[in-house]
């Protein structure tokens, strides 16, 4: 029996607005069959399914029409509002939901949106989960629900229990530029850390249903160092537009990715005494410089593919409580089972108050390995083991960096890119190794612009 997914990617369905998988029609049929899905696991009927979403126009009438499947099933949907994705993880769990549901599209353009689903413990559903799911999709959609789902103050207990991660009044004193991306933490995040004592220097916090991620947030930290620098703050804090990771950039402006985020946070507490199992889990896509500096403070890196559900997987599998991606998904499963880009930021705080370091000095943990990746929008995702020259070029650049460096090439789960990385010995190896790469795909593939 086939396990690959049609409509699943590495989080949830996601595409363009209006595309054949991302229209009411389709929201309709995916929350009917999740519904049937989480029945046949054995959900009551009339049992709770928590909807959340981002900032985007299309969100309303795709939650509607999502909340029509489900209630046509045999479930009660129930609205969480705008807030972001680990919100609605936490609902779940302190409710007992039988799901949980964001529509997002993350760290994506305004046009796109998505649907993804967690599980009963909060946890993101598997892909053996979401292939049941897409085996029960209806052939055709019913009639979105006419009036809004009941609300749900999903915000005001997540709030809650971010801001009693740190004592209060803990950032009396602190400036801080916090971006969220016109996004689901616009108000969530505000929230937290002026509760908290910080004073906050403002970035993407007016939202407009069409300029989620646009020129801010995560993928465009450019203006926060720039804020952080100009007004002398502690720290910055950009997320993505659904909130479920962060970047970083310390007092000097300049940013800090996933990778030194996780190996902050692991050595510190391998020096405590306090990392379980002495694990940190992280992706194939991390630097090889965190394997180091792990291992070099005591403890012990296994990597997963890339996506944190994959990563929560393997933390839940080994006993592990810290994992995450170079991305900024940054699990602490003490907190949370599913990435948060706040609860990241108040742990990476929390060490600078126990230290009394600032960030440049804490991120000092990491040398990374020199790195290079590209990003290539394609026409069509073919199968990679069939292409004529770049299997043979990756084995190439391979053999040529021997155990000094590493060829990473795989699709994108949610975007119709091929993603390339090289890791080596120095920056003109890694340069021309990527562009070997780069040239073999553009033999093999319609590659175009943007």
């Amino acid at each position: 029996m086939s396990t690959q997914r049609k409509y699943f990617g590495t989080d949830g369905v996601r595409g363009p607005y209006g595309s054949d998988v991302m229209n009411e029609a389709f929201a309709w049929r995916l929350g009917f069959a999740a519904a049937k899905y989480a029945r046949e696991n054995g959900a009551a009927a009339g049992a709770a399914v928590i909807i959340g979403r981002d900032t985007r126009a299309s969100g309303e009438s795709l939650e509607r029409a999502l909340a029509g499947g489900l209630a046509a099933a045999g479930l009660r949907p129930v609205s969480g509002g705008v807030v972001p994705t680990p919100a609605i993880s936490l609902a779940v769990r302190e409710e007992q939901a039988a799901l949980g549901v964001v529509i997002t599209a993350s760290h994506n353009p305004a046009g796109d949106n998505g649907i993804k689903f967690f599980g009963p413990a909060g946890i993101k559903l598997t892909d053996e989960q979401e292939l049941r799911i897409e085996r029960l999709l209806p052939a055709e959609a019913g009639q979105p629900l006419a009036e809004r789902v009941a609300g749900f103050g999903a915000h005001v207990l997540y709030t809650t229990k971010a801001a009693a991660l740190l004592p209060a009044g803990a950032l009396r004193g602190w400036k801080i530029v916090l971006d969220t991306a016109n996004g689901a933490t616009c108000v969530t995040s505000r929230s937290v850390l002026e509760q908290l004592g910080a004073e906050l220097g403002l970035i993407g916090n007016h939202p407009d249903g069409r300029n989620i991620n646009a020129e801010v947030g995560s993928q465009h930290p450019e203006k926060m160092a720039a804020a952080v620098r100009a007004t002398g703050a502690r720290l910055g804090i950009a997320h993505d537009g659904d909130g479920d990771r962060c970047i970083l950039c310390d007092e000097l402006g300049e940013v800090l990715d996933g990778d030194e985020m996780l190996t902050l946070l692991a050595v510190h507490a391998l020096k405590q005494r306090k990392l379980a199992k002495n694990l940190l889990v992280i992706t194939v896509q991390s630097n090889l410089g965190v394997d180091a500096a792990v291992t070099a403070a005591g403890g012990r890196v296994t990597r997963t593919p890339v996506g944190d559900r994959y990563v929560i997987e393997r933390m839940l599998a080994d006993g592990a409580m810290l994992g995450g991606e170079s991305s900024g998904h940054v699990i602490c499963a003490e907190v949370s089972p599913t990435g948060d880009g706040l609860v990241a930021a108040l742990k990476v705080i929390e060490v600078m108050l126990a230290t009394g370091q600032p960030l440049s000095v804490l991120r000092q943990g990491l040398k990374k390995f020199p790195q290079i990746t590209a990003a290539l929008t394609v026409r069509e995702k073919k199968p990679l083991e069939t292409l004529p020259t770049l299997p043979g070029v990756i084995r190439s650049v391979e053999a040529s960096l021997g155990a000094q460096g590493r060829v990473l090439v795989r699709y994108s789960g949610t975007e119709a890119k091929l993603r390339l990385l090289v890791e080596g010995p120095t920056d003109e190896v890694v340069r021309s190794s990527l562009e070997r790469l780069v040239a073999a795909v553009r033999a093999d593939l319609e590659v175009l612009k943007g």
